[in-house]
């Protein structure tokens, strides 16, 4: 049994730490290995656990997964559960052998990050020389094997201006690609946060796109991250409702030392439990995970979304962005209607 009132539907593996690169971006700050990560029996126990209590769907991402010399075992056992498969890799290590073995799990899509539209600025972003060249040619084998492949840019003051070229690269290949920003966790510097015109200006790029292009040519979307509740924008994020953030509501995620969270992308301060000391049913069942999404009130809203009258439903927005820009919860200042709103007082 688990909570009827909530499922986690969607589950995130940080299956190790360990990385070949140095994103300006990275919001974990990966690179070495966590201390004591997760061995694959302790892997493999989580994905039952997860089965067990109503999880449909594992996203495996790192650091940099294909690192894990067991990564494919970890993955098998999660096809073996029922459950559905996404990969979020870096590219670097995506070869034949790698592409046979995912052509065997059939995941639902592997993602690539891509965050430039040339070797200078996706290089500096990612911190490895060659890495672009490298990233294109993953690409070009997952397409071969007839993987579904997306690719996914991180949005910032250093590539904002290459979307045009990026989106010109993409045309007709039938690759999906994901946008979303850069918030300041991990490594990212502030500096480097696009502003809030640029941000809704890179929303007007998606739905311009969409508009524009048919979703053979080039299959277009947000992330959660994406903004809600326009007057102007149609919605571009993958959800097709926001209802707020989702951490402990139909999402947890497990970092490769066995900790727990509502969403692998919260910091490191939302640890609510470790997987070693704990079974999920008892962290996922405990009255106080989660509590601050699973027992929102209206009242929790901060700054500027306690006045708005969406407040109670968007919930202020993506938990991660709130907190890492404004160190509180439920006050996303990256939020279209505000944006609409403060520019049309100017």
């Amino acid at each position: 049994m688990f909570l009827k009132k909530f499922s986690p539907k969607s589950a995130q593996y940080e299956l190790t730490l360990q990385c070949n690169m140095r994103c300006i971006h990275c919001n974990c700050s990966a690179g070495e290995k966590r201390q004591s990560e997760l061995t694959s029996t302790q892997w493999n126990m989580i994905t039952k656990q997860l089965a067990d209590i109503g999880c449909k769907t594992i996203d495996i991402l790192g650091g940099e997964l294909f690192l894990r010399k067991d990564w494919f075992e970890i993955s098998q056992h999660v096809k073996e559960c029922g459950l559905e498969l996404l990969f979020v890799s870096n590219g670097t290590l995506i070869n034949e052998e790698t592409v046979k073995k995912l052509r065997e799990l059939d995941p639902y899509a592997v993602a690539i990050s891509i965050d430039g539209s040339n070797p200078s600025t996706h290089d500096s972003i990612r911190g490895l020389k060659g890495s672009f060249e490298r990233c294109r040619k993953a690409i070009k084998l997952l397409k071969e094997a007839n993987l579904p492949t997306t690719m996914i840019t991180t949005v910032n003051k250093k590539n904002f201006n290459e979307l045009p070229e990026l989106r010109s690269w993409l045309l007709n290949k039938g690759i999906a690609w994901q946008l979303q920003m850069a918030i300041p966790l991990g490594r990212f510097q502030k500096d480097l946060l696009i502003t809030k015109e640029d941000f809704y200006a890179t929303a007007l790029f998606i739905a311009s796109t969409r508009r524009n292009y048919s979703l053979k040519e080039i299959p277009i979307i947000g992330a959660h991250c994406f903004g809600y509740f326009s007057g102007f924008l149609p919605n571009n994020v993958i959800v097709p409702n926001w209802k707020g953030c989702q951490a402990g509501i139909t999402s947890i995620g497990i970092q490769s030392d066995g900790g727990v969270k509502g969403c692998l992308f919260l910091p490191e301060d939302f640890v609510q439990g470790n997987a070693k000391e704990s079974s999920l049913y008892e962290i996922w069942n405990n009255p106080e995970f989660c509590s601050y999404t699973r027992n929102f009130d209206a009242g929790d809203l901060s700054r500027e979304c306690k006045k708005c009258k969406y407040g109670k439903k968007c919930r202020g927005g993506c938990l991660a962005t709130s907190v890492s820009i404004t160190g509180k919860k439920f006050s996303d200042p990256y939020c279209f209607k505000l944006i609409e709103e403060n520019n049309l007082k100017n």
